[in-house]
């Protein structure tokens, strides 16, 4: 009996002790829940929540006249939060008395599935209480707009569950055109160009959202802790596309005409020191040419343009005048100081004047007159370099511009050899932007200006900042070296190594070719590849624009002088150009080649044959029978209008034209059609080709 006892003693007092134990967790739990509840939730909060960023819409880079070149594009992600309060309220009243008018809309809106389908799909989303439903992707604005009208999305986030995510997609109307200057604004990669220059402005101020994470890792916003993103703000450049057009169009037929591996131009307003364009090709692996890299910024041996800081330095010192003479002989080489100087082409006779030295671009008289000038102190030749600013970066604002390259010139053998191999454009490295400041500041009557890309910047149309010109040196060099350095870059065109080129010319232009062997750390002097340049100014006798071209050649290549290469470009520009944007000038009659830059139109083929013979215009017809849509483009300077392909269940190439037209072929397609900007269809954001389906919207950008 003592034991039973014992035994059951020890039962009834363990079982006293769980029961204790139980009312003493029951207790904690009622504690916790009741009393520290807020405290514990507020730390599980803490733990499932969090900031992220919201970026602003990127700011718009526009031409000086307000054309965009680079703009972003809004498309809205849409989920639902199927556990929100306010729509899980009185028992999902809100979601119960919207569901069918909801579906209806949204069918009608995204026409990929039928109302049915939509509700059964939402109720058993709602019944799941999933917390992301995926509603729809990639709606572009006007869809959004529309969408916010909806019954149930208008009653609001909390009591509609609706989850609205914005994103962009960035376009460049223009396509080619300066789309290395102008850049990329790119997700995972380094922005290029006034992109990367003006990110900071572009992109705006960030704001912050809460989020709070759920089953599955997804991110929903908590409603009432957002800060609303500071838009970017706008970019105005100096570009003129128009000029760009031109400059493009002159470049890429000489690139593809030559094979050459890559070319660059630019065209600077000579009084103020804004770039009207500039134009960067380079030979991709399947033959065709793009805008890959800046080379307008990049330093080579400049060759013989360089040849126009040693005539001012030689003049400015005193040592020569124009018209003195210089022998530099007939065998096309002479030893000059302390090494051997080669001309590439020999001299039309031994004597020369000063001016009809660098006219003929004569190595040797260049050679001969810096030596005179130098030989007892090469170091003075460096100071004068200096001073046209050959030593420094441009400064403009565009990231990446390589900074220059002087020799090491010194009072000794090796610095009168450097001396001499740099007064004909070798052992010096600039760029092709340095080159052209140069020349612009003779064309400017010695007034250096700094070259610049943006005019000014724009917050919603309000001007923050406005970009003047900027003088570098008001006077160069004395007025009299001025107009010496004048007269024979007028020499260069007229008697010189252009003059073939601008024979019976009559719209005034002043210049230098030049011809250099390259030499780039891959390809050697010896490699048979060269750096054809012109560089000059027009009209001459009252100077607007100064224009350098620079092309640099395949592998021995047999047209590879500049004034081959680069000065046809050259005084293709200067022929559009001046037509277009020449003011009060009357330069005769002048030849211009029809049609001589790029175009294409596109739209109804039948209308478009009505036009080009009501026009009498002459056209190659490779239209064919039977297709709605054509195009006509310019091909070896005749118009040639041809058939565009048209598939049924394919995204149709709508660039080029009217927004009549354009509508019109998309929409027999059942296509969904959202216009930005006026004007005729410069880009589309849906390629062409593309398949479609029911739902396919596409963005096409006027301009």
């Amino acid at each position: 009996m003592e034991i039973k006892r014992d035994i059951l003693w020890r039962a009834y007092l363990s079982f006293l002790g769980v029961v204790v134990f139980s009312l003493f967790v029951l207790g904690r739990a009622f504690y916790i829940q009741n009393v520290q509840g807020e405290h514990w939730r507020s730390l599980s909060d803490s733990m499932h929540q969090r900031y992220v960023e919201l970026d602003a819409e990127r700011g718009t880079i526009f031409t000086e006249d307000g054309q965009m070149l680079s703009t972003s594009i809004p498309f809205y992600d849409i989920y639902m939060d199927f556990g929100a309060e306010g729509l899980r309220d009185k028992g999902g009243k809100h979601f119960k008395e919207n569901i069918d008018s909801f579906s209806l809309a949204i069918a009608d809106l995204f026409n990929d599935k039928s109302a049915s389908e939509y509700k059964s799909e939402l109720k058993q989303a709602y019944n799941l209480k999933n917390r992301y439903y995926m509603l729809h992707k990639a709606l572009t604005f006007e869809e959004y707009k529309s969408f916010r009208s909806f019954p149930l999305v208008r009653l609001g986030r909390n009591k509609s569950g609706v989850i609205v995510e914005e994103k962009s997609k960035r376009l460049n109307p223009f396509g080619l055109l300066a789309r290395r200057t102008i850049g990329l604004a790119r997700e995972n990669a380094q922005n290029v160009g006034l992109e990367r220059t003006y990110d900071s402005l572009l992109q705006g101020q960030k704001g912050k959202r809460l989020v709070r994470s759920i089953a599955g890792g997804a991110l929903i916003p908590v409603e009432g802790y957002e800060i609303e993103p500071e838009n970017g703000r706008d970019i105005y450049t100096t570009i003129d596309i128009h000029m760009q057009d031109i400059v493009e169009s002159a470049l890429m037929k000489m690139m593809v005409q030559s094979e050459a591996q890559h070319g660059t131009c630019l065209v600077m307003e000579t009084k103020t020191g804004k770039i009207k364009a500039i134009a960067n090709l380079g030979r991709t692996k399947d033959g065709s040419y793009s805008e890959t890299m800046n080379y307008a910024l990049q330093t080579t041996e400049p060759g013989s343009t360089i040849k126009l800081a040693t005539l001012l330095a030689v003049l400015d010192h005193g040592s020569s005048r124009i018209n003195d003479l210089v022998e530099v002989g007939s065998a096309g080489h002479q030893y000059v100081g302390v090494r051997n100087v080669n001309d590439a082409e020999r001299a039309p006779k031994p004597m020369l004047t000063v001016r009809e030295c660098f006219a003929h671009s004569s190595n040797v008289g260049m050679a001969k007159l810096a030596y005179k000038a130098f030989a007892d102190q090469p170091d003075v030749y460096k100071n004068y370099l200096q001073k046209f600013h050959l030593d420094k970066r441009t400064g403009i604002d565009l990231v990446g511009e390589g900074a220059p390259r002087l020799p090491k010139i010194k009072r000794n053998r090796e610095g009168l050899h450097a001396m001499l191999t740099a007064a004909f454009g070798y052992a010096i490295q600039v760029s092709p932007l340095h080159t052209l400041m140069l020349y612009n500041a003779i064309a400017n009557n010695g007034k250096m200006m700094k070259p610049y890309l943006v005019s000014s910047i724009k917050d919603n149309g309000v001007t923050v900042k406005e970009f003047q010109p900027v003088e570098l040196d008001e006077n160069l060099c004395k007025p009299a070296v001025i107009q010496a350095a004048k007269q024979s870059m007028e020499a260069v065109v007229s008697e010189g190594t252009a003059k073939e080129v601008f024979k019976d010319y009559p719209i005034p232009v002043a210049g230098k070719t030049g011809t250099a062997h390259v030499s780039d750390g891959t390809v050697g002097y010896g490699g048979g590849v060269y750096q054809a340049s012109f560089v000059g100014y027009f009209p001459a006798d009252k100077p607007e624009y100064t224009c350098i071209v620079v092309v640099k050649t395949k592998p021995h290549a047999a047209i590879h002088f500049g004034g081959q290469l680069a000065a046809p470009v050259f005084k293709e520009i200067v022929t559009s150009v001046y037509a277009q944007f020449a003011k009060g000038r009357n330069a005769g009659t002048v030849n211009v080649v029809p049609d001589s830059s790029n175009y294409i139109y596109s739209g109804s083929r039948e209308e478009m044959q009505q036009v080009l013979h009501a026009l009498n215009v002459r056209f190659v017809d490779s239209m064919g029978k039977g297709a709605s849509l054509s195009e006509v483009h310019a091909y070896n300077y005749k118009p040639v209008a041809k058939a565009l392909p048209e598939t049924k269940h394919a995204m149709p190439d709508v660039r080029y034209m009217t927004l009549r037209d354009a509508l019109f072929a998309l929409e027999n397609r059942n296509i969904k059609v959202t216009v930005k900007g006026k004007g005729r269809v410069v880009a589309q954001d849906v390629l062409p080709g593309t398949p479609i389906t029911k739902n396919t919207t596409v963005t096409i950008l006027l301009n």
